[in-house]
């Protein structure tokens, strides 16, 4: 596919023996949101981490088949991870701001590229916060402790940590779930506005989130992809029997 961002080609993954991923083919979509569903256990969540390979973090795993980003195969031994993780960033189910300052927190992966100016840290630092729709809120306590936030707020602070470093991709695993209601439609509405400059790929457990916020839908089941298109077209009018069950709440 001409657009596609990341593309992934046969895409096993084993923990130990076990077969988790059976064969995912899958082309995401550039400044597109992504959404994986599927019941818990699927596969989902475990396929999201292996678009910028946080999967390597796990002893126990195997991976075969590729997985491309912008052409070129993040499984190559040329690869350097770390800077994969700056274009392909990570926001998480739990809020996970380190101890330290809101301005740290964001600024922190600069400091680790090797940025020290203190002009272009505190610009990266304001910009990110503002396309986090967070820095108005912020701006006069950036020394304050990020772990001192709301929930809310701290998976703000996450998602601009992620943004400093001008990623390409923002993969996104349930990053609404441990959040009240206001606080979930808050971020649902700062993704939609992200994915003008972005490309995002969320695993969500929730139908609704799923098709009010995505432009394509990956319904997974028992490590593979059953079925993905168009979000409407999923939801509205799925080829598969099984997905319609799952969409309409039948099982999961």
């Amino acid at each position: 596919m001409a657009d596609s961002i990341i593309s992934t080609d046969g895409l096993r993954l084993y923990y130990g023996k076990k077969e988790a991923l059976h064969g995912i083919n899958l082309d995401i979509e550039e400044k597109k949101i992504t959404a994986l569903i599927g019941p818990s256990g699927c596969g989902k969540s475990t396929f999201l981490r292996c678009l910028n390979r946080m999967n390597d973090l796990i002893d126990t795993v195997t991976i075969t088949g590729t997985v491309k980003f912008r052409g070129h195969n993040i499984y190559s031994p040329k690869t350097d991870t770390v800077k994969l993780r700056q274009q392909v960033g990570m926001v998480f189910q739990q809020p996970n701001p380190f101890s330290f300052s809101i301005y740290d927190n964001v600024a922190f992966g600069l400091r680790l590229a090797g940025i020290k100016d203190k002009q272009t840290l505190d610009e990266r630092v304001e910009k990110a916060l503002r396309q986090a729709a967070i820095w108005d809120v912020v701006k006069d306590d950036l020394n304050k402790n990020a772990q001192q936030l709301s929930g809310g707020q701290q998976q703000r602070v996450c998602i601009a940590r992620v943004l400093a470093t001008k990623p390409d991709v923002i993969l996104m695993d349930e990053p609404t779930s441990a959040l009240d209601p206001i606080s979930s439609s808050q971020i649902e509405e700062t993704m939609v506005e992200l994915a003008k400059d972005y490309t995002i790929v969320t695993v969500t457990h929730n139908m609704q989130q799923a098709s009010r916020i995505s432009d394509k839908t990956a319904f997974f089941m028992n490590g593979k992809v059953v079925e993905y298109g168009d979000t409407a077209q999923i939801f509205i009018n799925p080829k598969e029997q099984i997905t319609n069950d799952y969409i309409n709440g039948n099982f999961g």
